[in-house]
């Protein structure tokens, strides 16, 4: 009698004894599957008992949607059931079905693939699903979707890849950065019927035979960890695409900064669905956000009095105070050719003052000499999170030299718009995807909020629209931060903050931007400045240098060479030097021979302070050490001394002062 009801099911495809339960609201169709081979050889289908538990029988799940789709387009996971489900959740609510068939043993090898095969003709024979798949594939599943996607492009829609294996010599076998998993590493070779010896000649694994879907036009998306270290991204998805795309294969892949191996697939799953659809049913593709979603604005105080000076005062002053993305040539320039146009007639004085390796600190020691000293900005464009990361300023520096480049703007005029901009870099990126707000980004917010400064958080728009599939951060940021296309990215939103502030009638009159009567750190510097080194006492060993340069091959930056310079290259040099206010600091040259200072303040125990930085070896680099910032206000002595100790990357024991900085 069982018999008989097994050959009718095959007879009629439909299952036997299935059960069905539901996955996030929808049904789920739970059987066994599996293949047999008849005496003549011929293959044939059945499905078995769910209370039958004889070998060679498989799990597998058929989820429905509520109302299927035209097309009846399914997507096909490979491993890991229920992990990270959010893509199958949104394209079941499109009318997609979603189908899994458990072969953990079989490693995406031959014996997979010929189930894959059965399996296939069954979907697509018994449940009409359409004839194009949409292979998905999480780690290991690579191997399963790759493998069975290029024994059958043609009946491949499209790939979506997370954090694949695409080479088995990486993982599981440890070759290169990832560690071996010795268990999984014997299956594979078994399964693949390798050894240690031969896979090295192994080429029927996804990195190589990826070229077939290639050639046929199957497009593929990855989304992988720029930081996975179980399946490495260079090992895997990077070789991929070399091939892939070498082959004329259409692949795109997302780089989550900062996220290693999980967790898998995107937060928000719009990208991939987007992706999917647009290669099955494009039809059923929601409406493209516009770009200006993705723009973090952060209006605050309003940018009426700077249109006001321009528009009806016919003059204006603007001023870009910054580090390397400021001092290179794009959005400045945009931003001055955009305000001519829009204010023709206006007179205008642009001072660009952007210096490479700088943040918030030494712009706010130089903000009275390098912009004040040329005029009063009626619009002031700042910016320094990335320098303040790269530089390792603390959290409370961060505050104090912000809050003292807008204090000291609106004291000289209290009428100054101010925008201030957070550029991007991978360390943000990585914040962002693990869930956390950038810490220079909180702490220069806390500014942006007390003054009622605007803000434009520019490193949360490039981490969300390079999540969104629009582009990479490894292919258009190239040559950080001189990228066009991250210049033109960040005016096209500077752009766009000036068109929306300026819609419409402006007000009548100026109206002034108060100073709160309480800073945020007592100790911010408010009254940060350049002081001349004629005023430092030096003993034997100290020279100043006129029109400085180096005579290594190093290279400098603009700004700090032909320019006046204290000098010691002697250990034991030392010098003194008067000031006023609770902070002192030195903004030195940092090249290939930087030593290691001394230092005293009021006759304090000496305390040593490095010079040499990551980037010294190859540049003279202007580095800012502020040395004490919280003494008690009054006058104060301060003496350096030049250390016999050195870093041992350094070449010598140099010191070379351009400013001494004092709050």
């Amino acid at each position: 009698m069982r018999a008989i009801i097994l050959l009718a099911a095959l007879l009629i495809n439909l299952p036997v004894n299935s059960q069905d339960t539901l996955y996030y609201g929808f049904k789920c169709h739970n059987f066994k599957f599996q293949y047999v081979r008849n005496l003549q050889g011929n293959q044939v289908l059945h499905m078995v008992d769910l209370r039958d538990s004889s070998g060679g029988s498989y799990d597998a799940k058929i989820v429905f949607p509520d109302k299927a789709e035209p097309g009846r387009h399914w997507i096909w996971r490979a491993r890991f059931w229920g992990h990270e489900p959010q893509t199958e959740i949104a394209l079941l609510r499109k009318g997609f079905h979603v189908v899994y068939i458990n072969a953990p043993l079989l490693c995406g090898g031959p014996e997979a693939v010929e189930l894959w095969n059965h399996f296939y003709d069954l979907l697509v024979n018994t449940y009409e699903l359409n004839s194009k798949a949409v292979l998905e594939g999480m780690s290991r599943g690579g191997l399963y979707i790759y493998n069975w996607g290029s024994a059958n492009p043609d009946k491949v829609a499209c790939i979506y890849a997370d954090a694949p294996v695409c080479d088995i010599c990486s993982w599981p076998g440890g070759k290169g950065r990832s560690n071996v998993s010795p268990d999984d590493w014997k299956l594979h070779l078994k399964v693949y019927g390798l050894t240690e010896e031969t896979v090295n000649d192994f080429k029927g694994m996804p990195v190589y035979n990826c070229v077939k879907l290639a050639q046929a036009g199957v497009p593929v998306l990855h989304v992988c960890g720029a930081v996975d270290d179980v399946v490495p991204i260079e090992e895997n998805s990077y070789v991929l695409e070399k091939a892939y795309k070498a082959a004329g294969g259409d692949i795109r892949i997302i780089v989550k900064e900062g996220i290693g191996h999980h967790p898998h697939s995107l937060r928000d799953p719009t990208p991939i669905v987007r992706f999917i659809l647009s290669n099955t049913s494009p039809e059923l593709l929601d409406k493209p956000e516009p770009y200006e979603k993705w723009m973090s604005i952060n209006s605050r105080g309003g940018l009426d009095n700077s249109r006001l000076k321009f528009e009806k005062g016919k003059k204006g002053v603007v001023a870009f105070l910054g580090g390397e993305i400021t001092y290179n040539p794009g959005w400045c320039d945009s931003v001055a050719k955009y305000l001519v146009k829009r204010f023709p007639g206006t007179k205008f004085q642009f001072i660009k003052s952007g210096i490479p390796s700088l943040g918030s600190v030494p712009h706010s020691m130089r903000f009275s000499s390098d912009v004040l000293a040329k005029g009063k900005p009626d619009l002031l464009f700042v910016e320094a999170a990335v320098n303040n990361i790269t530089n390792a300023v603390s959290p409370d520096q961060q505050v104090r030299g912000m809050e003292g480049i807008v204090y000291q703007a609106l004291r000289a005029n209290p009428y100054v718009d101010i925008i201030m901009m957070h550029f991007a870099d991978q360390d943000k990126m990585a914040d962002y995807n693990n869930g956390k707000i950038p810490d220079v980004i909180q702490q220069n917010e806390k500014v942006a909020e007390h003054y009622s400064v605007t803000s434009i958080n520019l490193a949360k728009e490039v981490n969300d629209r390079v999540l969104y599939c629009e582009f990479s951060w490894r292919d258009d940021f190239r040559n950080l931060h001189s990228s066009y296309f991250e210049q033109r990215l960040y005016f096209r939103t500077i752009h766009h903050l000036l068109d929306s502030a300026w819609n419409g009638a402006p007000g009548s009159s100026l109206k002034v931007h108060e100073i709160p009567a309480v800073l945020l750190d007592r100790y911010s510097y408010i009254n940060g400045q350049f002081k001349p080194l004629n005023k430092a006492k030096t003993r034997p060993g100290w020279s100043l240098v006129k029109n400085w340069q180096p005579v290594d091959k190093a290279l400098v930056r603009e700004g700090f060479v032909n320019d006046d310079v204290l000098e010691a290259n002697v250990p034991g040099a030392t010098l003194k030097y008067p000031f006023r206010g609770p902070a002192i600091g030195l903004l030195v040259t940092s090249g290939p021979d930087a030593g290691i200072i001394e230092y005293s303040i009021d006759g304090s125990e000496f305390r040593k302070a490095d010079q040499f930085t990551r980037w010294s070896q190859g540049l003279h680099l202007p580095w800012m050490m502020m040395l004490e910032d919280k003494l008690v206000y009054g006058r104060h002595r301060l003496v350096v001394s030049v250390s016999s100790d050195k870093n041992t990357a350094s070449s010598g024991t140099a010191c070379r002062i351009h400013w001494v900085v004092v709050n």
